[in-house]
């Protein structure tokens, strides 16, 4: 049985689909904080169980019978090492074969704000005893929804990027990443770094935008300090704005 955590979240829902192209609905458990969300899910046959992070002593009854986890990491920044903490222990409880945790690029070592949790769950993990894989998600492509509606409206979208590139990768790609991991042998205490197949720089998605738009976009790079100020002024903290950018909700990967 694998059980799946948020699994009503974006990314979830996603990987549930995935299983039930290769597995029975009774052999899947939607582990969800709100049963009521994943009805749809109950009438596929999808057993839902009540899973809130912050409840600690309902988890164990969550993860009953689980051969296999998969933790898709909470979204409350602060809170989520003792969350995840709760669930690694429940899935210790359960006995699990294999525990699969959605993590950070790089969690280990980079600086972005927001890894910290992640890197810190990992160390649980790694000392838990319990045989994991560890899903380093880099970003979505459903990240640069509201730059390019954005640019859209106003011609034009800022950042403080320079060349720099990224790989992205739609949610349904990390998705299945996560079905292929829990449906399949050889992933024992191995950590994968995912991303997309091509790096592109915010002037390429300028133009990306503008080919699919049929009107010129144009990427604004700003100093480091001149962009910060733009995204202090649009309401970000001074501590997220320390690393450039706005918060990833693929973090959470919710």
């Amino acid at each position: 049985m694998i059980v799946v955590t948020g699994a009503t979240g974006q990314l979830g829902r996603l990987v549930v689909q995935g299983l039930l192209e290769k597995l029975p609905a009774d052999q899947i458990v939607a582990a969800v904080r709100s049963p009521e969300k994943a009805a749809d899910l109950a009438k596929l046959g999808v057993v839902v169980r009540k899973a809130d992070y912050d409840e600690a002593g309902a988890l164990p009854s969550a993860l009953e019978g689980a051969d296999k986890v998969l933790l898709i990491s909470g979204n409350e920044v602060g809170k989520r090492v003792p969350q995840h903490r709760a669930v690694i222990e429940a899935a210790q409880s359960a006995g699990v074969s294999q525990f699969v945790y959605t993590s950070a690029p790089k969690a280990d070592t980079t600086p972005l704000v927001l890894a910290p949790d992640h890197k810190a769950t990992e160390e649980i993990i790694r000392s838990s005893g319990l045989t994991f894989t560890l899903l380093r998600n880099g970003w979505y492509n459903e990240n640069y929804q509201q730059t390019i509606e954005q640019a859209l409206q106003t011609g034009g979208f800022v950042g403080s990027a320079g060349n720099g590139r990224v790989a992205s990768a739609t949610r349904a790609d990390y998705a299945a990443a996560a079905v292929a991991v829990l449906t399949s042998d050889g992933h024992d205490n191995k950590t994968y770094e995912l991303s997309g197949d091509v790096a592109w720089t915010r002037e390429e998605l300028a133009g990306e935008i503008s080919k699919a738009a049929g009107k010129q976009v144009v990427y604004t790079d700003l100093a480091p300090e001149e962009h910060k100020a733009a995204l202090l002024e649009a309401g970000l903290n001074a501590r997220t704005t320390r690393h450039g950018g706005a918060p990833r909700r693929l973090h959470s990967q919710q």
